[in-house]
């Protein structure tokens, strides 16, 4: 299944609603933790410009989750 095309900000939120708080912000870069599985995702938030589908996708493998789960919590 293809990625959405989606800037920072959006995966913030759909992070929030998977059950991962946020731990720090640094620069541009927005960290969370998932105490479930552990996690530690870095998302960079660049006010508004959509994210690469690389990064996308480097994010989705960090947080445990699927493209399909990420499309369901967009």
């Amino acid at each position: 299944m293809k990625l959405p095309r989606v800037p920072g900000d959006k995966v913030v939120k759909v992070l929030k609603k998977a059950g991962f708080e946020p731990v720090g912000v640094r620069g541009s870069h927005h960290y969370f933790h998932n105490l479930k599985n552990d996690a530690i995702v870095t998302v960079p938030v660049h006010s508004g410009k959509i994210l690469a589908p690389k990064t996308l996708q480097s994010i989705l493998s960090q947080a445990g989750l699927t493209t399909e789960e990420f499309r369901k919590l967009l």
